[in-house]
């Protein structure tokens, strides 16, 4: 790790995983610029299909517009950067940047699964604007309770073994690690993770319950209708797991590769899975779907 002589001439990080590409940055620069821009197409085709079609102005659709602002959201606090690294000789970012980067992706996990709790008491909502509201400011919260003393912290290094602002590692390069970083994932997963999930839990259990006393019809409706949910949140959950997984423990097994896009991974997959769960699996979203692009004049 790199040391700098005096903290407070850190003004920016170097991401270091880049490293020295060559020629195969124009082959990542496209492959990384078409899937980014596949993923704003897909969340904005099922945004504008909701918003167009009147059968689908319903609470869980509505929410689902927020689901995918949200993807849209993460993926644009990712993607952006990279590309503009590829062709960056010095892989630098500013101070910042980084803390912007980093206040937009980390919160963007708690505005997921508070998207999909919310989604998952559809049928009780009466105020839906003042909810969608609630999961933006309840997110931006949590981070700010988790990890807002990262803001003031002075850093002895500036080189980042990532390809983007990695708060844990920034936490590393701190001249002197606070007493906050030991607690600041456990409050974070605590706020972000298992409160939703709870509420999560608690509803698909009474789901379950009613489905034992109900008719098949009516089990195959619920089936249908929770199936990309319980998707959603299981791919979540491995995708945290990939990011709080402490590598260095390992780092001579793992190749630096994996190393690197396994903490990505739930913005890689997650953007392009909901719209694309939600499109094909909801009958009513499938027939609009269907309505919207090939039977518009």
């Amino acid at each position: 790790m790199e040391k700098m002589g005096n903290s407070s001439e850190t003004v920016s990080f170097v991401l270091a995983a880049y490293g020295n590409i060559g020629e195969l940055k124009y082959l990542y620069f496209i492959i990384i610029l078409i899937w980014y821009l596949s993923i704003c197409v897909a969340n904005t085709v099922l945004i504008v299909v909701i918003r167009v079609d009147r059968r689908l102005h319903e609470p869980m659709y509505i929410l689902l517009c927020n689901l995918c602002v949200n993807e849209i959201n993460a993926s644009t606090s990712l993607y952006p950067l990279l590309l503009s690294q590829m062709f960056s000789d010095s892989h630098e970012v500013t101070v910042p940047w980084c803390f912007l980067q980093m206040c937009c992706m980390v919160t963007c996990a708690p505005a997921e699964f508070c998207s999909l709790a919310a989604m998952a008491y559809d049928r009780y909502i009466s105020i839906l604007f003042l909810l969608i509201i609630f999961v933006w400011v309840y997110s931006f919260l949590s981070f700010i309770l988790s990890y807002s003393f990262i803001f003031s912290l002075k850093f002895c290094g500036n080189i980042i073994h990532n390809a983007y602002c990695d708060h844990q590692l920034m936490i590393r390069l701190s001249c002197s690690v606070p007493i906050q970083s030991f607690i600041s994932n456990i409050s974070f997963l605590l706020l972000s993770v298992f409160i939703p999930f709870s509420l999560i839990l608690v509803s698909y259990l009474k789901i379950l319950t009613v489905c034992r006393k109900t008719s098949k019809e009516n089990k195959q409706k619920a089936v249908t209708t929770c199936t990309p949910q319980i998707v959603s949140v299981s791919n979540l959950f491995v995708g945290c797991t990939f990011y709080f997984i402490d590598f260095t423990f390992v780092v001579s097994r793992v190749p630096n590769e994996v190393r690197i896009i396994l903490p990505m991974y739930v913005l890689i997959f997650q953007p392009m899975l909901t719209p694309f769960m939600y499109g094909f699996n909801l009958p009513k979203i499938r027939q609009s779907y269907q309505r919207f692009l090939f039977k518009r004049k």
